[in-house]
């Protein structure tokens, strides 16, 4: 049975309760006043579901002010290219792009299809700032990286991005590009990580692996900028665009992941070449169609299309193919399964084997011939320049209207 002094005690409860749901129903403008007021907050971008130790990401207002200077305008006079390539027609002038600075001692990371063959190269970090001489350091066609060096004496403040984890991002994550496309310096926009592992190509034929896709948009002008996450940091260098018939983007663009910059930057800091391991073949994909189609002992694996000549695969004895199918696969060739220690389903599987070894480094292949099971040891070669037109592995046919373009 209730007392006086409770239903007293009850009723003062229930008023207390009512006028604090009321108080935050007022605040958050669920219950009109008659006064109006509004109050406008920047939202912090989501913090990749990677991050678990994150609080939270920062607005992209924080990450412009902060990182953003850190971004470079690179101006590059005399570039040319004697033949065309995969990135368009040859250039002969002034190319322009982007870069950032990862170090106090004035290193500037950008791309290697801005800066090379240039007679002359400078970087300024402003709108209408002082333009600063900058050296070529480095450059390594097959990745698209190249390092500048600016004095530190000549620029008023450095301001280095910090460089992230490229192997922890994940499709879906929030992403902020900051750049300089047609000349606007200091452009920001955002988007999300749109995919992973893609491929592109490099300015010397050979393919780019690991590649970040993403939807934010950049466009000529943002090539050799950052790709930051939520937190500001590094995660890949924009690189090339998708386009759909015109100069601008379309919403696919491409970013070099950063691990495979700061694997290399301590080597083109110094100036040095960047030595890659050689197999010499040419792969397509064994699928289960194709395996049944060409009757293959194995569903999954790397068929070899063409062996180079005199290359380390053709030294060691392994063979491509005689022909091809009734459906265009190539047949006859070996079939690689095993690649120094490393189980083999695709072509991309034996460039990530050997992708650790160096030239002259020993390693054992194992793959069929005609059904039997077979193994060959194979010494690496060095990785020449470019990939000859005539060997560049077959791309798929485009439309006019559309391609893989880089961002000059």
């Amino acid at each position: 049975m209730n007392t006086p002094i409770a239903n007293i005690l009850s009723g003062l409860l229930g008023g207390l309760v009512v006028l604090v749901v009321g108080a935050i129903m007022i605040s958050t403008d669920v219950i009109e006043t008659g006064d109006s007021q509004t109050v406008v907050r920047q939202s912090p971008i989501t913090a990749p579901a990677s991050d678990t130790g994150s609080a939270g990401g920062r607005t992209v207002g924080d990450i412009y002010d902060d990182e953003g200077r850190g971004v470079a305008f690179i101006s590059a006079t005399g570039v040319s290219s004697e033949e065309s390539s995969p990135f368009g027609a040859p250039q002969e002038g002034t190319a322009t792009g982007s870069g950032f600075v990862v170090d106090r001692e004035g290193t500037i990371l950008t791309n290697a299809h801005v800066v090379e063959g240039a007679d002359s190269v400078s970087v300024n970090f402003e709108e209408g700032g002082e333009e600063i001489d900058a050296e070529v350091k480095g450059v390594d066609p097959s990745s698209d990286l190249a390092v500048l060096k600016v004095d530190p004496a000549d620029v008023d403040h450095l301001n280095p991005i910090p460089l992230g984890d490229s192997s922890k991002v994940e499709v879906g994550d929030p992403v902020v590009a900051i750049g300089n496309p047609f000349g606007y310096s200091r452009t920001v926009t955002t988007g999300i990580v749109s995919g992973l592992q893609r491929e592109i190509q490099a300015p010397n034929g050979f393919q780019i692996p690991n590649v970040i896709q993403t939807d934010a948009s950049i466009n000529p002008g943002n090539s050799g900028g950052p790709l930051l996450d939520s937190r500001g940091r590094v995660i890949g260098m924009n690189s090339q665009i998708a386009t759909g018939g015109g100069q601008g983007s379309v919403g696919i663009g491409f970013a070099v992941p950063v691990n495979t910059a700061k694997q290399l930057l301590p080597q083109l800091k110094k100036g040095g070449e960047i030595k890659r391991a050689y197999l010499g073949i040419q792969m397509s994909d064994v699928t289960a169609e194709v395996a049944k189609e060409l009757d293959l002992p194995v569903d999954a694996g790397a068929l070899i299309a063409e062996v180079t000549d005199g290359g380390p695969a053709d030294d060691a004895g392994l063979e491509g193919s005689d022909g091809t199918s009734d459906q265009g696969a190539p047949q006859g060739g070996d079939v690689l399964v095993e690649v120094d220690g490393d189980t083999i389903n695709s072509s991309d599987d034996v460039a990530a084997a050997i992708a650790d070894n160096s030239p002259g480094d020993e390693i054992e292949v194992v793959y069929y011939r005609d059904g039997d099971r077979e193994t060959a040891k194979v010494e690496l070669g060095e990785r020449p320049d470019s990939l000859d037109s005539q060997q560049q592995p077959q791309q798929p046919e485009q439309d006019d209207d559309g391609g893989l373009f880089p961002l000059p």
